[in-house]
């Protein structure tokens, strides 16, 4: 991990963003990620808080990277990516069964990472639903998401137009936001993902860069330092307000978010369960919960 030292703070500037400043968010967030890495999937936890505390500081920018050509796959390669995901899914809480490998691998991550442009090109929002909901598809479901009709499936739950969808796929624009994705890859030196890097639009330095996994308050300490203030956290949302606008969370994020052990999210969410507000979703490594409404 690395960063550009910043000045001190003072409490004097913890007025100086005015209304209209946040309006624009001084600070833009690239997410450098492969939708096939599941550190970059462990991530979630930590962008949900994040956005939750200071989202009214920032924007999320995410850039497809990683390696994108076909996977030769061979049991000795699969079997190690089982063994990876399966240690990552018990190490962060965040479930991502390796099994995919053995049962459904997935043969082609450029026509993933081509689709996540096409559902781009409908709207920032729409990309990131889309994403998070291909992540669920190969880390939950074992689907392989790079066939085709799971990426059209994925678009239907998220209320894509499907036929734009289908029709940008294969076209030269997602190839060349994929290509920008890349090149900014490069540009940036981005060598391993997860990488985070941050910059702040009233200043000329560079960025802040973090790479890698690290504990949430890595990730504050950074952003203060790019806004030069030290602001409060916002309050979070009720734990059902929280469901409503995420629908589909894993225990890990609430327990995240919230500051509570795994356990004490379980509980909480139990209570959603009783009232018939929210659904327990068994996956192989602890439990995702899916809000059902009122």
């Amino acid at each position: 991990m690395s960063w550009k030292a910043a000045g001190s703070s003072s409490e004097s500037q913890n007025n100086r963003f005015g209304f209209f400043d946040l309006l624009k968010k001084p600070i833009e967030i690239y997410v450098f990620i492969d939708p096939l890495c599941p550190e970059c999937w462990s991530l979630e936890p930590y962008l949900k808080k994040l956005t939750i505390e200071y989202g009214r500081f920032f924007t999320i920018r995410p850039i497809i990277s990683g390696k994108l050509s076909s996977f030769q796959v061979n049991s000795k390669k699969t079997e190690q990516l089982k063994k990876n995901w399966d240690k990552t899914a018990t190490r962060t809480g965040m479930c991502c069964d390796g099994d995919v490998w053995l049962e459904n691998p997935v043969s082609s991550p450029l026509m993933t990472s081509l689709a996540i442009k096409a559902a781009e090109l409908q709207g920032k929002k729409s990309g990131v639903r889309f994403l998070r909901k291909v992540q669920e598809y190969v880390f939950l479901n074992k689907q392989d998401i790079s066939d085709e009709s799971v990426l059209i499936d994925c678009a239907k739950k998220c209320c894509l137009d499907i036929e734009e969808f289908e029709r940008d796929l294969h076209s030269d624009t997602a190839k060349r936001a994929l290509q920008c994705d890349l090149k900014l890859t490069q540009e940036m030196d981005v060598d391993a993902i997860p990488t985070i890097v941050l910059f702040n639009e009233s200043e000329e330095d560079a960025g802040l860069k973090i790479t890698g996994l690290y504990s949430y308050e890595v990730y504050v300490k950074v952003l203060k330092e790019m806004l030069r203030n030290n602001p409060d956290a916002a309050a979070k949302p009720s734990l059902e307000d929280f469901l409503t606008h995420y629908s589909f969370v894993a225990n890990r994020e609430v327990a995240v978010v919230y500051d509570w052990s795994e356990q004490q999210a379980r509980k909480e969410l139990k209570k959603l369960v009783l009232k018939q507000k929210v659904r327990e979703v068994p996956v192989k490594y602890g439990s995702f919960w899916e809000y059902a409404g009122s």
